[in-house]
Parts: C-alpha cells; sequence; structure tokens
C-alpha cells in the first residue's frame, strides 16, 4: 500500500469544502478591496530564489534539473515570481498594481504542526505606491479578512515593525554602514537562537560589543507603544522625527480604516530585515499561542534586484492556509458544509430516459442533481434519497409521466406537493424564497 507522502495532506470532499471556505473569503475580501487575482507557474528557475534568498535556501527547495538541463524548483513563495512578472510588464500595467493570489507552495522542511511540505497560501501585494497608504491599505486588508472569518481583536493581534526604525537606532548606537548587514542578520536571526548566540552573532560583527549591544537591542525590542518609539526616534536628528511622523500617520490611517483595536506596535517582530525595507508585520492569535497566522512588509528594492532595471516600490503580506485552519477549527469558526445535491430523482426504469432529460434541465438551471444510476426499485430510491441529504425528492412514476406532472416531497418537512414538469424549476425557485413546502400546501 502507497501513503501520503510526508509533510503533504489530502483533501476529501469534507475537507475540500473548508479549504474552499478560506479560498472563498480570501477572494471576496480581495475583490472588496479592487485586487485582482493572478496566477503563475508552479516551476520557476531555481536562480530566481538563490538570487532573492541567497544560497542556503537551496536545502528548503523541492529542486532538481528537468528534461532539458535546466536546474528548477518547486515555487516556496509567491514574492520573486511576482516580482519578475511586474517588471516584464512594468511600462505598460496602471499603478498601482494591486494583485492577488490564492495558490499551492512547497517546502522540503521538517512537518511540524502549523507547517507542512506543501501548503496553501494566499498572497496580496500592491505594487507602485511608496507611502504609508499603501501599507495601511494592505493591513486594512489583511484585518478585514480576519473579521470576515469572526476574528476579532479580542482574538488576533497584528504586530508592527520597522526595519527603518531599527536602521535609525542601530545607527545611533554607532554601528557602522560595514557592521549593519551582520548585525540585522543577528537581530533577525535572535528570536529563533539562545542569548549566547545571539551574543556571539553581535560580537563577530561588532568586535568588543557584543554584550552591550544585547542588552542595548533587547531594550529597542522592548518598546511597545508609539510614543515610546517616537522618543527613541526623535533623538536619531531630523530622520527619526520624519520616521516618528511617518508612524504616526500609519497610526492615523489604521484608526480611519477602523482597526486600529487589532493592531499593535511590537519592535520584536524582525522580519528579514535584510529584505524588508520599511514597515513590518506579523499576525498572531491574541494569546500569543501557535506560529504566526499571516506576515508581511515593505520591500522596495526586491523588483529592481531580481530584474536589473525595473525599479518599483513594493509591499505585500501573505496567509498561509495551515496557521489559519487551526486557529479558526479552535475557536468552532469553521463551517461544517453538508455536502449534499439540492435533488434526488425517484423514478421507474420505463422513466429513466425522462427523468435524464429532466436531470439535464434542473442541472442546467443550477440544481445539483442526483439518482441512481442503476435500476432500483422505490423504496430504495427514497432510502438513498434521504442519505444523500436532497432537500427535495422528486418522483416520477408512470402515472405522474402520463400526466405531464412531478411529485416534489420536502425531505425536511416531509411535505408533498405536484406540479407539472415544464413548471418544476419555476416551482422549485419560489419553495426555496419561501423556505420550503409549507404544511398546508
Amino acid at each position: 500500500m502507497f501513503d501520503t507522502l510526508p509533510g503533504f495532506r489530502e483533501f476529501p470532499p469534507d475537507a475540500c469544502a473548508q479549504r474552499n471556505h478560506l479560498f472563498r473569503v480570501f477572494r471576496t475580501v480581495a475583490r472588496a478591496f479592487d485586487f485582482q487575482e493572478y496566477d503563475v507557474p508552479l516551476l520557476e528557475p531555481l536562480d530566481l530564489y538563490l538570487e532573492k534568498s541567497g544560497e542556503e535556501i537551496a536545502s528548503q527547495l523541492f529542486h532538481f534539473e528537468d528534461k532539458g538541463g535546466r536546474k528548477v524548483a518547486l515555487r516556496p513563495e509567491l514574492t520573486p515570481t511576482l516580482a519578475r512578472m511586474i517588471a516584464a510588464r512594468a511600462n505598460s500595467l496602471p499603478k498601482p498594481v494591486k494583485w492577488f493570489n490564492v495558490g499551492e507552495h512547497f517546502r522540503y522542511e521538517r512537518p511540524q504542526k502549523g507547517r507542512g511540505r506543501s501548503f496553501y497560501q494566499f498572497n496580496a501585494d500592491l505594487i507602485g505606491e511608496p507611502g504609508i497608504d499603501a501599507d495601511a491599505e494592505l493591513i486594512a486588508l489583511l484585518a478585514s479578512i480576519f473579521e470576515t472569518f469572526g476574528l476579532g481583536q479580542q482574538d488576533v493581534v497584528i504586530r508592527l515593525s520597522d526595519r527603518v526604525t531599527w536602521v535609525l537606532l542601530l545607527d545611533q548606537l554607532n554601528i557602522s554602514t560595514d557592521a549593519r548587514p551582520a548585525t540585522l542578520d543577528a537581530i533577525d536571526k535572535s528570536g529563533r537562537r539562545k542569548p549566547e548566540q545571539t551574543t556571539e552573532a553581535l560580537e563577530a560583527a561588532n568586535p568588543g560589543r557584543g554584550k552591550e549591544l544585547f542588552e542595548e537591542i533587547n531594550q529597542i525590542k522592548e518598546l511597545d507603544d508609539l510614543e515610546s518609539i517616537t522618543q527613541r526616534l526623535e533623538a536619531c536628528g531630523e530622520a527619526g522625527v520624519l520616521r516618528a511622523k511617518e508612524w504616526k500617520d500609519l497610526a492615523g490611517r489604521l484608526e480611519a480604516h477602523g482597526c486600529e483595536g487589532m493592531t499593535k506596535v511590537d519592535l520584536s517582530i524582525v522580519r528579514g530585515l535584510a529584505y524588508y525595507t520599511g514597515f513590518v508585520y506579523e499576525a498572531f492569535e491574541a494569546t500569543g499561542e501557535g506560529r504566526a497566522l499571516a506576515g508581511g512588509g515593505r520591500y522596495d528594492h526586491l523588483i529592481k534586484k531580481l530584474s536589473g532595471n525595473c525599479d518599483l516600490p513594493a509591499a505585500g503580506f501573505a496567509i498561509g492556509d495551515m496557521t489559519l485552519s487551526d486557529c479558526l477549527a479552535k475557536k468552532n469558526l469553521l463551517p461544517r458544509y453538508v455536502i449534499a445535491p439540492d435533488l434526488y430523482l425517484i423514478f421507474g426504469e420505463p422513466e429513466r430516459e425522462i427523468a435524464l432529460r429532466l436531470s439535464a434541465r434542473l442541472r442546467k438551471a443550477g440544481h445539483g442533481t442526483s439518482y441512481a444510476l442503476k435500476p432500483q426499485g422505490f423504496s430504495k430510491q427514497f432510502k438513498e434519497a434521504g442519505k444523500s441529504g436532497a432537500r427535495y425528492a422528486l418522483i416520477l412514476g408512470e402515472e405522474e409521466v402520463n400526466q405531464g406532472r412531478v411529485k416534489v416531497k420536502d425531505m425536511r418537512s416531509s411535505t408533498e406537493e405536484e406540479c407539472m414538469i415544464k413548471e418544476l424549476v419555476q416551482r422549485l425557485e419560489e419553495w426555496d424564497t419561501e423556505g420550503g413546502i409549507s404544511q398546508d400546501s
């Protein structure tokens, strides 16, 4: 027997229905914000990801050499592909570009709770607009998605940080430009390392200052409100004053969007500072439990880095389906879909062709219709209709067919009514509007 590969999932109809519920919400909310859906190949040149993330990413990828001798990889994320697409169409695209995608991604990692080797992501990106209104629009979209799922500020918090703020504060600590990349890398990885490992990394980047910087950086990470960040930034000179104003402006925009209650200043969020260029954010359950539900930020230099000649500001975020599904399930916010036809046809074998013609009409009218694919007695068909979960059973016997009529049984109320076959579609619409066939019909 063959088993599902480690880290991959199967989606039988009930699980598929719940997954598609996520997709419907993603699409509905994104379109409400005037984002347009796009799609891309699952397979990309390996170098596209190496250029974006460095050689170390290769160990996390499903990559191989194809039959044409090309080194390729299954996509682990969408941003590099998006950057390539935008760069190729930059001159013809109206700005800003507001695109979203719902698709499958792959990472060769150790499977664990909330993370698999195959997973789905919702990605939303806003390209061509450098101002904080673009950042606020994306954060508002993220908050609106959570709210549409039934998650409020008591359930989820979006934690905001900023690369520009970190750079200014590191400059205040007299960290040289040459030492900054390694210092930022140490900060970025500090949440996943032991304190002594972070201290060693800071020491390697700034000889003789490792312990001092570790303490200073921890103090910065503890800044958790706009006032305290403003005070630290204003001590950094004119650039700091300007960034403090952008923090305040962003807070004002988020309040106007109605999502300030779901957002929180948190400089401990250090999200790939070498990659991001401005405000960054991650969403977590309000309890602090579990992995991040979503993450994103501004990445103004990536498109130029990957294209060489197209320089466009950009920002975006992604939501993973696994952590989100776990959160919704924990809070009983995943709907339990009844996977059932609308109608179940019951008929005698001589009436099969007439029943098939009727089912074709009903299906074209948008009614899910099922029936026995092999000859069965009426009693057996009634049992199958009940097991199917259908709302209505349609009975076509010899007498009904001769009269051009069909008997309709409401499977919820056990009430029945007859109507002409040619009027059935209209009558079904009326019953749906009225809540079914009434007891006194």
